[in-house]
């Protein structure tokens, strides 16, 4: 009987199509750090780790402008309403030994101060206030949100934006943001995007900028 030896390759070496995504079952944490450390910082895939799956996700080249308008439009609205924040972008969050998870953008906002001059994360930090995904979020991601403790999670997707909580551990669907009270974002922020696919991103930002002003007054 011949024995069979089976083909190990670099993680790095797989060709994801934009768009795509690969799920690998049975990732021990150790295994997870180490692809971590052999993908590196400077990637287009993200990853998101929960209770040994792993997945590796490459954006389609259209989900970059949404994230960056969904993202610039919180830095406008949070200083419309004089609130302060530190933002850490796609940084990769853990919780050792159980999930890791890679948002398109993220802010503090109650924790900002604790997060000033943070140039690398460190075990007692919190996690980000408001984590934000502009494509196909699956089950994983969410797991992996849901055990580091991300009390908010916005996800746009399909022209649509859903807002999720976390509630006693799980996450629940609402209409609202606790962190922008009497802002109808799951209007506004669908509306943004499909605007700034017609103008423009600087010229929707500051459409919406002032129509924020006038609200907040």
């Amino acid at each position: 009987m011949t024995a069979v030896t089976p083909v190990v390759k670099p993680v790095s070496q797989m060709q994801l199509a934009p768009g795509s995504a690969v799920t690998i079952p049975n990732v021990s944490w150790q295994e997870f750090e180490s692809i971590l450390q052999e993908l590196g910082e400077h990637r287009s895939a993200r990853v998101a780790y929960s209770q040994g799956t792993l997945e590796i996700m490459v954006p389609l080249p259209e989900h970059e402008i949404p994230k960056e308008l969904i993202s610039d439009f919180v830095k406008t609205l949070l200083k419309a309403m004089g609130k302060r924040y530190e933002p850490f972008g796609s940084t990769t969050f853990k919780r050792e030994g159980t999930a890791g998870v890679e948002p398109d953008a993220c802010f503090y906002i109650q924790n900002y101060q604790r997060m000033i001059g943070r140039r690398r994360l460190q075990a007692d930090d919190p996690p980000p206030d408001l984590a934000i995904e502009t494509d196909v979020t699956s089950k994983t991601t969410l797991e992996a949100y849901r055990a580091i403790g991300v009390q908010e999670v916005w996800i746009y997707e399909s022209g649509k934006l859903n807002i999720y909580l976390l509630s006693e551990g799980i996450y629940l669907k609402s209409d609202i943001s606790p962190n922008f009270a009497n802002i109808q974002l799951t209007q506004i922020i669908p509306a943004l995007v499909e605007r700034a696919w017609q103008v423009g991103s600087f010229q929707a930002l500051e459409e919406f900028a002032e129509a924020i002003a006038q609200t907040i007054k």
